[in-house]
This record gives structure tokens, sequence and C-alpha cells, in this order.
């Protein structure tokens, strides 16, 4: 009998090793030297070695208006725009989980938001924005009310940005809470029907809750991306006007890319990088709880 080499005997281990030593390596590298850049005062254009300077670089951008004010606009954007996609998204699923004429249809125009581009997204919506030939001010008008600058204007642009993702982000909760409602055990709603239970005490004391796992797990998901939203934000408005619409990453993009401020840049990154850990330990802490 021929005894197996280590080769022959590790084969299963050994052919995808290489794949995942690359996935491993491509996704540390990026952290692991974004957060040793955010201890250096790495700036491009003044001629200077990098040098660690520990913690310094923390302070000095903790102490920046302009970043705590990123910071605020980063939560208001997430917390807003899904709170009403949970709340819609949920509600499209409900509705969703009926049986009605041209429910396909509904459906394969639900998925049309989410298969765009979110530069195409940011051009049309622009366009719907726009104060002077806009669509949106045009319906305002016609109905007596006053019109809008939209995302021209410091006061409505966070909104109307967050009107976007709505619009391009609920039927992703939607779907994923349309499945959560076909797994459902059938039991708890035949023993609901033997007890004379209404619709409405039906929905509040046995769909949602069994649904809740499923929808904090779409939460999960949602706020994840919304924290690190960029594409859409620079497509519209780049930041602006003014510095209305920075959230971090807008602002870590220009302190790396049009300042130059590399070490800067790294430190905002880790922070956002944390936000989005304890976050989503959070929410899957509470998926726990109610799951037991």
């Amino acid at each position: 009998m021929v005894r197996k080499g280590f080769f022959e005997k590790n084969l299963k281990y050994l052919f995808p090793l290489p794949a995942v030593l690359f996935v491993v390596v491509l996704m540390l590298f990026p952290v692991c030297y974004t957060l040793f850049l955010s201890f250096t005062d790495w700036t491009l254009t003044s001629g200077k070695p990098l040098q660690l300077v520990g913690l310094e670089s923390f302070f000095s951008v903790v102490k920046e208006p302009r970043f705590l004010d990123a910071l605020g606009r980063t939560f208001y954007f997430t917390f807003g725009a899904v709170a009403f996609e949970t709340f819609l998204g949920t509600v499209l699923a409900l509705i969703l989980n009926r049986s009605f004429a041209g429910k396909g249809v509904v459906k394969t125009i639900l998925l049309l938001p989410l298969v765009a581009t979110p530069v195409a997204i940011g051009i049309v919506w622009n366009l719907f924005y726009d104060p002077t030939i806009g669509i949106l001010n045009f319906v305002l008008s016609k109905f007596g009310l006053p019109q809008s600058g939209w995302v021209s204007e410091t006061s409505t642009v966070m909104p109307s940005l967050i009107l976007v993702d709505i619009w391009q982000w609920t039927p992703m909760i939607a779907i994923i809470v349309l499945a959560g409602l076909a797994g459902l055990s059938s039991e708890p709603y035949e023993s609901a029907m033997v007890d004379g239970a209404n619709s409405r005490q039906v929905l509040f004391r046995i769909t949602l809750p069994m649904l809740m796992p499923t929808i904090l797990t779409a939460v999960i998901l949602r706020a994840i991306d919304a924290l690190k939203t960029y594409d859409i934000i620079y497509a519209m408005t780049g930041g602006g006007p003014g510095y209305a619409s920075e959230n971090l990453n807008i602002l870590a993009f220009k302190y790396s890319f049009e300042y130059f401020r590399m070490g800067q840049s790294a430190v905002m990154l880790v922070f956002l990088f944390f936000i989005v850990l304890l976050f989503s330990l959070l929410v899957m802490k509470l998926r726990k709880i109610f799951e037991q």
C-alpha cells in the first residue's frame, strides 16, 4: 500500500489556500495600513518624511468643528434614512405578502432602483431637484405651495439626500422582510384563529415579534451601508452647498485627495470603522434578545 505524502493528504486545504490568503491580505492590508497612517502626521505636499506622532492626530481631528459637524451629519443621514426605510420596507413586505393582481409587476418595479448606478441616480434626482426646471418645484407650484431649493440650500440638502436614499433602498428592506415572512411558522397563526384573534392582534402580537430578527438583520445591512455612504452624496452635491452635506466619508476623501493630509484622513476613517463596528455589535445583540 502506497502511503500518501503531505501534499496528497492536504489537497483540500492547499488548493484553495492561495485564494484564501489573497482575500485575507486584500481585506487586512487596507485596514492595517489605514490604522498605521492614523498615528502619523503625513501630508503629501509638505515634503517631509512620514513621522509617527501617536494620538496627536486623533486629538487634532476631534477638536475640528468640521469633523464634528460631519460626524453629526453621518448619524443624521443614517438614522433618518434607515428609520424610514425600515418602516416603509416592512409595510411594503406586508402588502406584497398578500395575493393581488399584478403582484409580479409591482415586485419588478420595486427592484428597479436597486439596479441603477449611484451616479445615474444622482444625475436624475438633481434634475428633479433643480430649482428652475425641476419637476418637484413644478408640482409644488401647481398646488400653490412654496418652492424649495432642495439640494442647493443648506437647510434642505440633507433631507433631500435622505429622500433619495429612501427611494433607492426601501425595496431592499422589503425584499429581506418578505423573505422572512415566507419562513414564518403557520402554527401560531392557527392557534390565533382558534382563539378568535383579529387581524390587528395577529399583526402586532405574532407577525411583527416573529419578524423582528429579520427586520434587525435588514437594519444592520442597511445601516452599515448608510454610515459609509459616499457615492450618491458626492454625485449630487460633492458635500455642498458649502459643507452642508459632508459626512465622514466625503470629508475623509477631501482631506486625502484635495488637502493631501493623509494622516488626518486616516483618523476619520478609523473613527468611521469603529462606529460601524460598534453599531453592528449593538444591533446583533438586540437581534439575539428578540430570538430568545
